[in-house]
């Protein structure tokens, strides 16, 4: 019995691997603490959304009076220009007039002197006496008389519109006065609209600016929440690693003890020795293999999803430049997988990705896992479909946690192709806006 004993101390001491470190498990406190966080930001995010809403249609309509104040104004310089032309003319007629009705009078009282200066002589008797009878004397006479009352009327005429223009040009530099005071007011108007108008804008641009800046503390927020989300879904892994490779290790301990008391019955059956014999101490089963974690099932048609998560890029153009493979978003540390089963031919750095996992397949086909986290396997390792391979990570050029997934058909960094119809030729449907 002490061979056998010995023989099973030995079988288990060489199945026992070494042992892997407990990955970071985040507290509910500390998950607590970051969804809060995130809430927070988000609120803030809300709020200053709102004002920035309110902000923008306050700067919309106070553009708007400050455009009305502007086309005010220049209506009221072209009243004012309009204004200033009327008076211009009104100030030369009223001249014009002035110097007719001067012209007028002058007439008038030369022929009032003259009147008066032959008023005394004969000369005007001797023009009546000379009429060629009483009909032609009266007729010079009524002539002479007309003459007189055509010039006052004239002058009455004439001074009656040197009135009427006085009053126009008195209207017409009212006129003026007015429209420059219009046009004074309206130019204080527009600029004061113009000033309200970059105090508003002003205001905008510094809410806009406090927005990016609540914008980034809450994607780091979100980043820190996937972040521990991530690890918490990565120690749960790690658990269920654990205890499967434990129930292995009880099955392997299991199947060693069957075999050595097979190996102690066929030892007693043949030379009748006891428990202790010698003859047992030879019978030492094989090493097993290295602890494997177990594979994610695959699907009915025989592959796995590489993970779990939302797409946030296709395989497409994307500002000018070629997306060669699919990004899936996911909290860090969500396990990736081996679609089918392959050989591992390169896992480590990668420039752009920070971190990375090749898989060459059976058919040449190349897989690659960028931006990961962690790996868990070795170059020229050999992985089967379901197998752990990696978990989600933010390394190298990311903007957030995701998995970069891509499909070389021709081999490595050769015949990169959509990883769809790749995906579904082997069983596997991931849906989201990439199918």
């Amino acid at each position: 019995m002490g061979v056998a004993v010995g023989v099973l101390v030995i079988a288990l001491t060489w199945s026992a691997g070494p042992a892997q470190a407990a990955p970071l498990n985040p507290s509910d406190t500390e998950i607590s603490a970051a969804q809060d966080e995130q809430d927070a930001a988000a609120a803030e995010v809300g709020r200053l959304a709102a004002t920035i809403a309110d902000a923008q249609a306050q700067l919309e309509q106070t553009n708007a009076v400050a455009a009305a104040a502007a086309d005010a104004q220049l209506v009221a310089e072209a009243d004012l220009l309009r204004a200033q032309e009327a008076a211009v003319v009104a100030a030369v007629e009223l001249e014009a007039a002035t110097l007719a009705t001067q012209t007028a009078r002058t007439a008038v009282g030369d022929l009032g002197a003259e009147t008066y200066m032959r008023a005394g002589d004969l000369g005007g008797i001797s023009a009546l006496l000379a009429a060629e009878g009483p009909s032609q004397m009266l007729q010079q006479a009524v002539t002479l008389e007309y003459l007189a009352a055509d010039r006052v009327s004239l002058l009455e005429d004439l001074e009656t519109a040197q009135l009427r223009q006085a009053n126009a040009t008195s209207l017409a530099d009212a006129a003026v006065e007015d429209s420059a005071d219009a046009q004074a007011a309206a130019t204080a108007a527009a600029d004061t609209a113009t000033a309200e108008l970059a105090l508003a804008q002003s205001a905008l641009d510094g809410l806009t600016t406090q927005q990016a800046d609540l914008q980034q503390q809450l994607q780091n927020a979100q980043i820190r929440l996937l972040e521990l989300q991530g690890q918490r879904d990565g120690y749960a892994a790690w658990q269920a690693q654990q205890q499967a490779a434990q129930q292995e290790e009880a099955d392997r301990a299991e199947a060693a003890a069957q075999v050595l008391a097979q190996t102690a019955a066929q030892a007693r059956a043949g030379n009748g020795q006891g428990v202790g014999g010698g003859a047992a101490a030879t019978a030492v089963p094989p090493r097993p293999g290295p602890v494997t974690t177990a594979p994610r099932p695959p699907s009915a048609g025989g592959g796995v999803a590489p993970t779990s998560g939302r797409f946030t890029s296709c395989y497409e153009m994307r500002w000018g430049q070629m997306h060669n493979g699919l990004d899936i978003a996911a909290p860090i540390g969500t396990p990736i997988y081996a679609p089918v089963a392959g050989r591992v031919v390169r896992a480590g750095p990668a420039t752009g990705f920070g971190l990375a996992v090749y898989i060459q397949h059976d058919d040449g086909t190349v897989t690659v896992y960028g931006h990961i986290n962690d790996f868990f396997v070795t170059t020229g390792q050999r992985v089967s479909a379901g197998q752990l391979i990696a978990e989600v990570g933010n390394r190298g050029q990311s903007t957030g946690p995701h998995l970069h997934f891509e499909v070389h058909s021709q081999g490595m960094y050769q015949g990169r192709t959509n990883p769809m119809p790749w995906l579904r030729a082997r069983g596997i449907e991931m849906g989201g806006p990439c199918s």
